[in-house]
């Protein structure tokens, strides 16, 4: 599966991306995630839809603010995880309504994990 980009209110969703147009590294260091490989295994998840992750952004700028992923299971659910950094709870909130929708409509899975 491509990525799929979500638009939820005040905050862009899309892929993460380490590019010579957005590096998200930088901001997921911030995260606590400092694998130089993270942003590749995290497309080829997309791929083999094994997991789905997205960049919660400012859409003024795309800099990624919080992170979430969407883990399938066997058994028809998806466990939901996510974090933001330090002042962005609302995107992370914001973001993980949509996402559960879409885990919910799209995917046809039922989300576990935080509303």
């Amino acid at each position: 599966m491509e990525p799929i980009e979500i638009n939820a209110g005040s905050w862009y969703l899309r892929a993460l991306r380490a590019d010579e147009r957005i590096d998200d590294r930088p901001a997921l260091a911030d995260g606590g995630i400092t694998d130089p490989g993270y942003v590749t295994r995290r497309t080829a998840e997309w791929a083999d839809e094994t997991h789905f992750s997205w960049a919660v952004c400012i859409p003024t700028t795309a800099e990624l603010v919080a992170e979430i992923g969407v883990h399938p299971g066997p058994d028809g659910t998806a466990e939901i995880t996510g974090w933001a950094r330090d002042g962005y709870a609302d995107a992370l909130a914001d973001g993980l309504s949509s996402v559960r929708r879409f885990t919910a409509g799209a995917l046809g899975l039922e989300p576990v994990g935080p509303a």
